[in-house]
């Protein structure tokens, strides 16, 4: 009877090495799945100054049209995604999603501006400060205190940034201060996001993009353009927001937050080759030298980070 017994315990051993071994596999799958979800999308929204170069259009007809289109393409994702229960969470909201939304329309309506009145280098710049930004606003609203990596990244970035301002020669001071209101926009929405993590967040990029095609709509010189444009405008809309946002929602579940970080850290570096590659918009001396003051100093806070997250756990 012994025997019997430890073959059959040497069968159940067996089972569960392969269930292991296939866990490893199928968790090894998602994450390198998560990591594809997430460089794409980063790609997706670098892809933004190349469209406002594209478009012979004025802001407000682009900002108006890209957002309707992008309301439909978040929509239709919400709805694959949710079904009905796409309607139920508009109506589920609350005062943080909507806050969440009107915050991320006015920094929409920042940023397209910004992008036709200064270098698409100087925005990415600017943009990249977003999470040394967002922790500055999270220690002062919700108390969390900063870590030192992030001070100290912080004051590298301003110098960065300061450079890029005073110094830049082909950059335009009010397309700078609102890349940052941009920027500030983004934070303040992080902030939101995670004080208040309920909130369904397709439906509030939904509503997001309809207010700022809705803000924008008095300054558009009108809604009728050739079908060309009308096509890279649906370009627009749909690649840079909604299939951006729907490949993030999904990548960003299946990686560590501090990799998504890196990951969209992607965004800064890439939108101006986009438009140095189709228009020879090549950045000043000083644009480089505080880009990269910038950028390293956001991508080694965001790797302090992570060690300091790796020893935690």
């Amino acid at each position: 009877m012994t025997k019997p017994i430890l073959i059959a315990g040497g069968i159940k051993v067996a089972i569960g090495k392969q269930q292991v071994s296939e866990a490893v596999f199928a968790q090894r799958n998602g994450h390198q799945l998560g990591l594809l979800l997430v460089t794409v999308s980063a790609v997706a929204w670098s892809t933004a100054g190349l469209f406002t170069r594209l478009i012979p259009l004025d802001t407000g007809t682009i900002l108006v049209w890209r957002g309707v289109f992008g309301a439909v393409g978040i929509l239709t994702l919400a709805f694959a995604i949710q079904g009905r229960n796409a309607i139920r969470d508009i109506r589920k909201m609350g005062g943080a999603g909507w806050s969440f939304a009107m915050v991320s329309a006015v920094g929409m309506l920042c940023f397209i501006t910004s992008l036709r009145m200064t270098t698409v280098a100087h925005v990415s710049i600017i943009y990249a400060t977003v999470p040394l930004v967002a922790a500055a606003l999270a220690w002062v609203l919700i108390g969390e205190r900063p870590a030192r990596s992030a001070v100290v990244a912080s004051v590298f970035s301003l110098f960065g940034v300061g450079i890029i301002v005073g110094l830049g020669a082909e950059g335009n001071l009010v397309g700078n201060v609102l890349a940052f209101g941009m920027t500030f926009s983004l934070a303040v929405m992080m902030v939101i996001s995670r004080r208040f993590q309920d909130i369904p967040i397709l439906p509030a990029a939904c509503v997001s993009a309809l207010l700022s095609s809705v803000a924008a709509f008095p300054f558009s010189n009108g809604l009728f353009v050739s079908g060309y444009d009308m096509s890279l405008l649906a370009l627009f809309g749909l690649v840079n927001s909604a299939i951006g946002l729907a490949l993030f929602t999904v990548g960003a579940r299946m990686i560590p937050a501090i990799e998504t970080a890196l990951i969209g850290a992607l965004d800064a570096p890439l939108a101006p080759i986009w438009v140095w590659l189709c228009f020879a918009e090549i950045p000043s001396a000083e644009t480089i030298t505080g880009g990269a003051m910038v950028f390293i100093a956001v991508v080694l806070h965001i790797l302090q980070q992570s060690g300091q997250s790796t020893k935690t756990h």
